[in-house]
């Protein structure tokens, strides 16, 4: 059982593309990706690291190619991964061909630091040859020489001016299968940006914040400014930029597309901030079944209340709940129909028993 969605959020329409076997655009599911923080050119590692994000929940996942020993090591790493890979690519239009020729299922490339139109083309063309996706990717600061001499500073008509300048270019040269991004480190710089784009194209959109910053300051960028968007109905895949683990980007991204109902997947634990009322340790107790339940990919909606206050409520809309009583009788929901008492140290093992019950169930039916 879901909680109920107060606001319905109505996805703006999007051409559909192909990034290997994932679907962007479209009616299809808001995709989450990540960029691996390892040298590419170290294969073993890299593979190691995408296997991590992979589980965490990412559907795409990006490694940087900056010299021809990374392009060279995809080969190897896309045998190995179970999501496409995405090349970024900057400055060295070559390392774009050489990526698509080993085995990267999309490239990202910024225009304003590719190069001309000619290098342009030429990726488009491997693009083609390699049955490979494009994400034009504009960033507020690399934009093309001559737009930020006519706007004099990045802004949110620059942005748009240079992802319609390159969709015309990769147009022109009868290439469909891309998305675009129009990212600033700002906030308000990003969200406008992409309202802006929204109105006047309508190829799925790969939102972020770049250059967000540490894990907590940068989480927060992230969610208002994706949350902002994405409740909007703009947005097809997103990635949250953290300098920090790659495998919290995808934990995060995941965490806001769930808090707008816009994913199902895995555990979401709604639970109280506790307070002297509180008939077991909250906190402890959340951070114990948030690790051992880490391995649960099935939709599944839990509430850890720590009295009845506001646990009886929370547990009529989740599939288990705990709501705490006195002298350490608990109270278990299951999908809030009242079955059992539970004391304070028999919590944990039941929760847990019954999650990866619940979740066997879910995969027995698929």
């Amino acid at each position: 059982m879901s909680l109920r969605p107060f606001r319905d959020i109505h996805r703006r329409k999007t051409k559909e593309i192909n990034v290997g076997n994932i679907k962007i655009g479209g009616n299809n599911p808001i995709s989450v990706q990540s960029m691996t923080n390892t040298l590419t050119k170290d294969a073993k590692t890299t593979i190691k690291q995408i296997i991590e994000i992979a589980n965490e929940g990412a559907d795409l996942v990006r490694v940087s190619c900056p010299d021809e020993d990374s392009t060279k090591s995809l080969k190897e790493i896309v045998k190995h991964s179970t999501v496409p890979i995405v090349a970024d690519i900057h400055f060295h239009y070559k390392r774009a061909l050489e990526s698509a020729d080993n085995g990267a299922k999309c490239l990202r490339i910024n225009p304003g630091n590719i190069g001309d139109k000619k290098k342009i083309k030429e990726v488009i063309s491997a693009a083609k040859n390699n049955n490979c996706a494009i994400r034009i990717g504009v960033n507020a600061g690399s934009l093309e020489k001559d737009i930020l001499e006519k706007y004099k500073e990045p802004c949110p008509e620059a942005l748009v001016e240079s992802a319609l300048r390159n969709i015309k270019i990769i147009e022109d040269e009868d290439f469909f299968n891309f998305k675009v991004s129009v990212k600033s480190s700002d906030v308000f710089l990003t969200i406008k940006a992409y309202r802006q784009l929204s109105k006047v194209i309508d190829y799925p959109l790969h939102l972020g914040i770049t250059e967000a910053g540490s894990y907590l300051p940068g989480s927060i960028k992230s969610s208002i400014g994706l949350g902002n968007l994405l409740l909007d109905g703009i947005g097809d895949t997103i990635r949250v930029s953290l300098s920090d683990d790659p495998v919290k980007e995808v934990k995060i991204g995941n965490e806001i597309l769930k808090s707008l109902n816009l994913r199902e997947r895995g555990l979401k634990i709604i639970s109280c901030p506790s307070c002297a009322r509180q008939a077991f340790n909250v906190i402890d107790t959340v951070k114990i079944l948030e690790q051992k339940l880490s391995h649960i990919k099935s939709p599944i909606t839990l509430s850890i209340i720590g009295c009845v206050v506001n646990g009886p409520g929370e547990a009529a809309f989740t599939d288990i709940g705990i709501t705490g009583g006195g002298k350490g009788s608990n109270m278990l929901y299951l999908k809030g129909i009242q079955t059992e008492k539970l004391s304070n140290k028999d919590i944990i093992a039941k929760v847990v028993k019954l999650v990866e019950e619940k979740a066997a169930e879910i995969q027995n039916k698929i």
